[in-house]
């Protein structure tokens, strides 16, 4: 085994384990009608397209950007 193929299984290896974290992270069932940042309604198409929503849109987007 050369070089090249011991760092493809490696790196075959961190993204099976950041897929394996971030699918045990992920939220289960509706989500908050509410955002826990401010308070304002979570319209109920975000609430289904994205399962376990806590915050909506606006606050999601500073909380990711680190604003």
């Amino acid at each position: 085994m050369d070089l090249f193929d011991r760092a493809q299984e490696c790196e075959a290896l961190f993204r099976q384990d950041a897929i394996d974290h971030a699918t045990r992270r992920q939220l289960k069932g509706p989500g908050r009608e509410t955002c826990i940042d401010c308070g304002s309604p979570i319209p109920e198409a975000r609430r289904c397209a994205v399962p376990g929503v806590e915050r909506c849109i606006a606050c999601q987007t500073e909380l990711e950007d680190g604003i």
